[in-house]
């Protein structure tokens, strides 16, 4: 994932092509914004639109960061919904962990979810987050752990999602 500081201002390449009749698109590529307008907007218009598309991209990516206070706020969420709002932990965040999805301390109540899967949709993020929750309530894996976790819709799914991007970080 890629870093960004508060005032995002990459480098900013204007594409202007006969293919593109009305439409504007942006992506940012090796840390350069390309911005492909129709070749008949003028340079001002594309100036405009390069802004615009900047302070697009710039939400996306902030959306995408990892920040404790996000994690607190899903955290708190499913806890009302899967919990009745019963749990109590001492900390929720990001590690930089790079062989587990998330970590519970049941001990200490703190709980930690491994930076990378806030790149992950966040029905996927829910579900690890749920699961190191559930680790608040059974320390093990046992039938009670997976009964627990198994109410949240999208288990299977979310599932087999961390099955395949495990899978492609191997190759």
């Amino acid at each position: 994932m890629q870093s960004i500081e508060p005032s995002f201002h990459p480098p900013i390449r204007i594409v202007a092509t006969r293919r593109r009749r009305r439409t504007v698109a942006a992506r940012l590529r090796s840390g350069v914004l390309e911005v492909m307008v129709p070749a008949s907007m003028s340079r001002a218009e594309q100036q405009r639109w390069a802004d615009l598309m900047r302070a697009r991209i710039e939400r996306q990516l902030l959306r995408r960061r990892p920040t404790d206070e996000r994690l607190q706020r899903r955290a708190e969420s499913l806890n009302g919904r899967f919990f009745d709002g019963r749990l109590r932990w001492n900390s929720v965040g990001f590690s930089e962990a790079t062989t587990l999805w998330g970590s519970c301390t049941f001990a200490s109540g703190a709980i930690r979810i491994a930076s990378r899967v806030a790149r992950f949709p966040d029905w996927v993020l829910d579900f690890v987050l749920l699961h190191e929750m559930a680790h608040l309530v059974h320390s093990d894996h046992g039938p009670a752990f997976h009964e627990l976790l198994n109410r949240y819709p999208l288990a299977e799914r979310a599932r087999g999602y961390l099955l395949a991007a495990d899978h492609l970080a191997r190759e």
